[in-house]
């Protein structure tokens, strides 16, 4: 929509100033370059559906905010308010814990206040076309987010509000997750860049979007699903074009042991997804032999790590892996918060990070 477009460009503006003395010329020169760079990437009034949506570099400035707040406000006690006056909200079709408390706790930090939204509170797609919801939510809330079975809802959303929408989960994409797991890993390893990801488990939400969000960064994905549980073909087709353009790759087979070999992080998640219940007994039989065990990870790299989005189940990861040091689902749980804060911050106003760019 036009007011989309009108936000997004009104955040790209950078003032130039002329300084006489040659310290104020290098000053004002570093902050011109960091501020264009915060200028490119900016994300104002912009939907945050799908990172195929977006570019590496806009991605990497993402995290980079994400760093910064955390940085900052986490460990150097500063108070930020940027939001306050903004308001948010939170439709919640599926329950939720990370994606609900992070996301209503980002924006209480941030200054903003958050109102949530289950499916009887609101009339989406009800009693209420989404059309007409996204044209009433427009003018109550700064931004949306939602969290729905369904990824065309999104999109009509998107299409009819003049307000940021931001998936908190679909059918087919969770791209809130993979921003706190990117992260994650970043802060493990010092950068994101060739590293291996290995993914063992479903061809679900959680592996299409991580599968965009490697690939768009120069990462290698190497991902085992069962016959018959593979991600779908259009994500695999998307994320094999990215790996072509950032030299990262995607490899698809149904042998853990081949997915996790040499790779720095192995990921999984629920067998069983919401909606999926009726399918369970089908499902474990079908998985068998993909639970993460110290067995499996001998042959990953040296420096292995595990990452889990919870909530987890015995059967995909025994507590030797789960409860291990090399387990870091705890500290990404926490990350949920700083990026979905990060995304909420960006998408309704231009923030300049002021510590050092990570390197990615």
């Amino acid at each position: 929509p036009y007011n989309k477009m009108l936000r997004r460009f009104a955040g790209d503006l950078v003032a130039l100033r002329c300084n006489s003395c040659l310290c104020g010329v290098l000053s004002s020169r570093r902050q011109l370059h960091a501020r264009a760079q915060s200028a490119a990437a900016s994300l104002v009034g912009r939907d945050f559906l799908c990172l195929k949506d977006f570019t590496a570099d806009e991605l990497k400035h993402l995290l980079w905010v994400s760093c910064d707040l955390k940085t900052r406000i986490r460990d150097k006690g500063e108070i930020l308010r940027p939001l306050e006056g903004k308001t948010l909200g939170m439709i919640f079709e599926k329950r939720s814990t990370r994606t609900r408390v992070s996301t209503e706790m980002a924006m209480a930090i941030l200054g903003g206040h958050a109102a949530f939204l289950t499916r009887d509170d609101i009339h989406l797609g009800t009693n209420e076309s989404l059309k007409d919801t996204a044209n009433v939510l427009s003018r109550l809330v700064d931004v949306l987010v939602a969290r729905v079975y369904r990824h065309s809802d999104l999109d009509e959303l998107a299409l009819h509000s003049s307000i940021p929408i931001i998936n908190g989960l679909s059918e087919v994409y969770h791209p809130l997750q993979i921003l706190a797991d990117l992260q994650t890993i970043q802060e493990r390893f010092g950068q994101l860049r060739d590293l291996t990801v290995s993914w063992v488990g479903d061809g679900n939400n959680v592996l299409h979007s991580l599968m965009i969000g490697c690939t768009k960064l120069g990462m290698h994905m190497r991902a085992a699903t069962p016959k018959g549980y593979e991600p779908i073909p259009k994500v695999i087709e998307k994320a094999k074009a990215f790996g072509k353009e950032s030299g990262g790759s995607l490899y698809l087979t149904d042998d853990p042991r081949d997915a996790v070999c040499g790779a720095q992080c192995i990921v999984t998640d629920t067998w069983i997804s919401m909606g999926q219940e009726e399918e369970s007994k089908q499902r474990i039989k079908a998985f068998e032999g993909y639970q993460v065990t110290p067995q499996l990870c001998e042959i990953a790299s040296r420096d292995w790590c595990f990452l889990h989005c919870l909530p987890r189940h015995q059967e995909e990861v025994n507590d030797e892996v789960f409860y291990s040091d090399r387990s870091l689902v705890f500290p990404e749980a926490e990350n949920r918060k700083w990026t979905v804060m990060a995304v909420l911050l960006s998408l309704i106003k231009e923030h300049l990070p002021v510590t050092t760019r990570p390197t990615f």
